[in-house]
């Protein structure tokens, strides 16, 4: 359950402390959009699957904090992502597969941040990113039509489909005039000073801190609307640097087969085309860590299943990771998450 929320429930839930204003009254909207999500996903053939959340392996990201649980004097991990136990089902031949499950983030806290959320996570196999643009694209329109029609609101023009694509590199020098592949440091930490980003004081800050900061602060807010209207965008193309486990290619080394989807300046999901090889997973998850070293986070031990898995031969997919609660408050027409989780964070 996600979703379902309602004035009495929210108030039995803080001791009877009623839900902030405005919140909405969501009966019935998730599951019409889980009915909508597995109808799409069995009509294309993809199988759903469910894996554990707490694990010893954890996949290695440099910005996300998985939370730990310890267990027998054994550091378990609390999964940030189904991914690492999706892509060993992918390697021991599921053919393409989906999951609806929680995920956990630590640090995560915010108006569209929560620490323990919805995941709805697919790999294609055989597919390629920009099949799976086309693809989550028809996806988030099915689904958010489901929600509207369930909550008696109007399905927006944009669900007949056509998003728009903008390459990294075009949505910095739309909104900052910034030849991003071409700038270097100084240049990106002038121009987040100049438009009032705040910076540590310490100035240990990496290229891709700075471009995240860049980024979330002065080109987000402005994806994913057009003319103050809804107008889903994808935006493709990311710094290798920023490649997580996506793949790279000889043609275009400095870019990732990477693609995010943004409405109304919300990220609504992150795709890949994924890394098979395991010596560059290994080798990125060490350079993830030393990132982790260098800044705040502790080191990670990896995902030795999914290493073991990509030596037996993780098959060419494509794969996207969607945070489900802030679909729906897409199409709910609300802005915090608050409104979408009937428990979250502040009343857990």
């Amino acid at each position: 359950m996600s979703a379902v929320l309602s004035q009495s429930l929210g108030a039995v839930a803080v001791g009877a402390q009623a839900p902030a204003s405005g919140q909405v009254l969501l009966d019935g909207v998730d599951l019409a959009m889980l009915a909508a999500v597995r109808e799409f996903f069995g009509r294309h053939n993809y199988l759903e699957v469910e894996t554990p959340c707490l694990s010893r392996d954890v996949v290695v990201d440099a910005w996300l904090d998985p939370l730990r649980v310890q267990q027998s004097g054994t550091d378990w991990y609390l999964q940030t992502s189904p991914e690492a136990f999706m892509k060993r089902l992918l390697a021991a031949g599921s053919g393409s597969i989906f999951q609806v499950g929680r995920v956990f983030r630590g640090g995560e806290l915010g108006q569209r941040h929560n620490p323990e959320f919805t995941m709805l996570e697919w790999y294609g196999v055989g597919t390629d990113w920009r099949q799976q643009v086309l693809f989550t694209e028809q996806l988030v329109c099915e689904v958010v039509a489901a929600g509207c029609r369930s909550l008696g609101r109007e399905v927006p023009l944009w669900c007949r489909g056509q998003f728009g694509v903008t390459t990294y590199a075009e949505a910095f020098q739309r909104s900052l005039r910034l030849a991003v592949f071409d700038t270097d440091d100084s240049e990106l930490r002038q121009a987040a000073e100049g438009r009032g980003v705040i910076l540590p004081e310490s100035g240990m800050l990496g290229r891709d801190e700075l471009l995240n900061l860049l980024l979330g602060f002065c080109i987000e807010p402005q994806l994913g609307q057009r003319d103050g209207l809804e107008f889903p965008e994808f935006l493709c193309d990311y710094p290798a640097s920023q490649a997580a486990l996506a793949v790279t290619t000889e043609s275009e080394p400095q870019v990732a087969r990477r693609f995010e989807l943004y409405i109304r300046g919300v990220e609504l999901c992150n795709g890949y085309q994924e890394l098979t090889d395991p010596v560059e997973l290994r080798s990125r998850d060490q350079l993830q860590n030393q990132k982790r070293a260098e800044g705040t986070t502790d080191i990670l031990p990896g995902a030795s299943g999914l290493l073991k898995a990509m030596e037996a031969g993780l098959p060419e997919c494509s794969g996207v990771a969607l945070g489900f609660d802030r679909l729906v408050m897409i199409a709910a027409g609300v802005d915090q998450l608050s409104d979408v989780i009937p428990f979250p964070a502040e009343r857990a």
